[in-house]
């Protein structure tokens, strides 16, 4: 019988959702020697599973099953076995009474199936079987080691919070309810991963978010079919539009203050357990482009950073290739000054210009890689020492000039801009091909590759929402939250694809016909 129990919870674990539709859950039993035998074979070979026998009263036998590590040890020994094996014999200790009058707990749960014990088990929740009763009980004293609330390095400013999120689910939710108070943030959780069983939590705001964009990205989430989710790139993965598109449709952030924000212009955040990563969908090419810092700093500042930002995003994109172009295809282009100069500096290498990017732009970007991979005390030694020595040699060497060291010294300041990491690593990888037009057509070829970008950006959606919006479709009012930052009191609407339901976020006395401008 265990045996025949124990393949139905492996079955439990394929991949076919009509067996597990047909399949019915096994019940508890009344006879506890027979449940204990059950989980005992369900948990073989696990040695930090625990199975503490003992009489209630001396004459009601009961056991407790928890895993150590996951539960409370000393609030277990407190809080249950003492008070229970202390009470008086003669009485009933019906799940009820226990619950009512012994064990004082908040969270206490009733379980009637062998999966709903196992979990219980596996987050932590120590769960009691007693004689002659078909439930047990599920008490919440789930504990372990979790990392304490700290500063995000890869999102730093100069002015804002300096909190993060952290790799404990349950924390995460707190610090998004610190910030948004209200009860219509609402979070509905499921479990995904047949063996993690990795819970994940979306959150959104009642009366803001599109109940529509709800639904479907609840919708993918349950569609996921997988054995395992331990981060949240698992996830990003399986319910992008595009998936083989090099940008990015979902944006990644640790602060919670960022998903706060999002939340408040009526997107969707997708937490999940394991990971201070959460996701936040939809979002747009520029929401990648934007900084936290940006709505802190006064909107002068912020503008100006927001310019110098697309600004050098483009310089990190075509520089490198508009060099090769120029030197290979369009010397008239360059004052003779300037390329009498760089002739002199190239006479002894021995490599056309596209060869000698491409060996500058990969060594750059191993020694980054090289820098973010090496401890933090000795990766940014690494990777500037290692630019500067690798680079002053090349050229004494003769390998390659010292105009290209500095365009790719240039390219690579320019790349650390970009805010986003998946976006910046996009429009890295995006450089190489573009460089190789630039090498066979000239500046011809940068223009193909501009304009097949651009076509594609055009064609990727984030969950139905054009990625170029407010640009592509243009929506005037949004514009004053895109290249530049407007000042807050003329930031009264929300985004007109994501905080339709609730379009207004604040008073600003004569209201503006919502479809006023939007067809210009």
């Amino acid at each position: 019988m265990f045996r025949k129990i124990r393949e139905w919870f492996y079955k439990q674990e394929q991949p076919n959702k009509q067996q597990q539709v047909t399949k019915q859950p096994i019940m508890l039993t009344s006879d506890l020697n027979e449940n204990l035998q059950v989980l005992h074979s369900i948990y073989q070979d696990c040695f930090d599973v625990s199975f503490r026998t003992f009489l209630i009263g001396g004459k009601t036998k009961a056991i407790l099953v928890y895993i150590e590590g996951l539960s409370d040890i000393k609030e277990i020994n407190k809080i249950v076995l003492a008070p229970l094996m202390s009470e008086t014999a003669g009485k009933a200790h019906s799940p009820h009474e226990i619950l009512r009058e012994k064990i004082h707990v908040s969270k206490i749960k009733e379980v009637k199936t062998f999966a709903d014990c196992i979990q219980n088990i596996s987050i932590g929740n120590p769960v009691l079987l007693l004689q002659q009763e078909e439930r047990g009980l599920a008490v919440g004293l789930a504990k372990w080691e979790k990392r304490s609330i700290e500063e995000p390095t890869a999102e730093s400013v100069v002015r804002g919070p300096r909190e993060g999120f952290v790799e404990t689910l349950g924390v995460n939710t707190s610090l998004l309810r610190r910030k948004i108070k209200s009860p219509n943030l609402k979070m509905q959780s499921m479990n995904i991963g047949r063996y993690t069983d990795t819970n994940v939590v979306i959150a959104y705001i009642e009366g803001l978010a599109d109940q529509a964009l709800v639904s479907e990205v609840k919708s993918r989430l349950q569609r996921i079919e997988i054995d395992s989710v331990l981060e949240s790139g698992y996830i990003e993965e399986m319910i992008e539009d595009h998936p083989f598109s090099p940008f990015p449709q979902l944006l990644t952030t640790e602060r919670p203050d960022v998903a706060a924000a999002n939340l408040l212009e009526g997107r969707v955040v997708i937490l999940v357990d394991g990971t201070p990563f959460v996701l936040i969908a939809p979002v747009s090419f520029f929401s990648f482009l934007q900084s936290a810092e940006d709505y802190y700093q006064r909107y002068m500042i912020s503008s100006a950073i927001r310019l110098l930002r697309f600004f050098f995003m483009v310089i990190s994109i075509l520089l490198p290739s508009f060099y090769v172009a120029i030197l290979t295809y369009h010397h008239e282009m360059v004052p003779t000054t300037l390329l009498i100069s760089m002739a002199s500096s190239r006479e002894t290498v021995p490599f056309p210009a596209l060869v000698e990017a491409f060996m500058m732009e990969i060594t750059f970007e191993a020694l980054r890689e090289a820098g973010v991979r090496l401890p933090k005390q000795i990766g940014a030694t690494v990777s500037i020492v290692g630019g500067l020595v690798i680079g002053q040699a090349a050229v004494q060497a003769g390998i390659v000039s010292a105009p290209m060291v500095i365009v790719v010294a240039i390219t690579g300041i320019s790349s650390f801009l970009v805010p986003r990491y998946a976006q910046g690593i996009a429009l890295r990888m995006l450089r190489f091909p573009i460089m190789l037009l630039a090498g066979t057509l000239g500046l011809l070829g940068i223009m193909f590759s501009v304009i097949a970008i651009v076509v594609h950006l055009c064609t990727l959606r984030s969950f139905g929402v054009p990625y170029l919006t407010p640009l592509a479709p243009i929506k005037n009012r949004e514009l004053k939250d895109v290249v530049i930052r407007a000042p807050w009191w003329m930031l009264n609407t929300r985004p007109h694809l994501t905080g339709e339901v609730n379009l207004y976020r604040q008073d600003a006395g004569q209201k503006p016909d919502p479809n006023k401008g939007d067809e210009q």
